[in-house]
């Protein structure tokens, strides 16, 4: 599997998260219900934490299931960035996380393994967005299309518009 994508989800998913968090003299705040960097952060480490673990049970030759659950709750949340040591310990945690992922992606799993079935629960906002099995690939693969990418642009979000254009040019 080419985890070329995925490497380059993550590098754009921690600069987004260098922008905000060395953003001069602006302290983002997110629009209502929304999450700010850090939670946004924990989030992400928490995803990779259960996709590793999916990841991990299916080389070993178990059964596994994958959903986003502990993901989504606040409590956890707030002691994942607690137990990371906030902001930079979030964003070394998701870099070292990439790299497993990458790894096991592209060097360790099989191709059996990487086309296994997992159950898969996949939640947003309270609606149900996946919902059956899905190949142990297409987790990963999701991870580079949709979940990384989409919380770039989530924390890029938190910033004024040129400030965003500033820190990128």
């Amino acid at each position: 599997m080419d985890t070329t994508p995925l490497r380059d989800a993550y590098r754009a998913l921690l600069d987004a998260a260098a922008t905000v968090a060395d953003a001069d003299g602006i302290s983002p705040v997110p629009p209502a219900g929304e999450w700010n960097a850090d939670q946004i952060l924990a989030h992400v480490s928490i995803i990779n934490a259960v996709t590793i673990a999916a990841a991990g049970t299916v080389s070993s030759g178990a059964n596994t299931t994958y959903e986003n659950r502990t993901a989504l709750d606040t409590w956890t949340i707030e002691r994942v960035i607690t137990n990371a040591g906030g902001n930079a310990g979030l964003r070394n945690r998701i870099h070292a996380q990439g790299n497993v992922l990458c790894a096991l992606g592209g060097q360790v799993l099989s191709e059996a393994e990487l086309d296994a079935p997992v159950p898969t629960l996949l939640l947003s906002a309270g609606t149900v967005l996946v919902d059956q099995p899905v190949p142990l690939r297409d987790i990963i693969t999701g991870l580079a299309e949709v979940e990384l990418p989409g919380h770039a642009r989530q924390l890029l979000a938190l910033l004024p518009d040129d400030a965003v254009t500033a820190a990128t040019t």
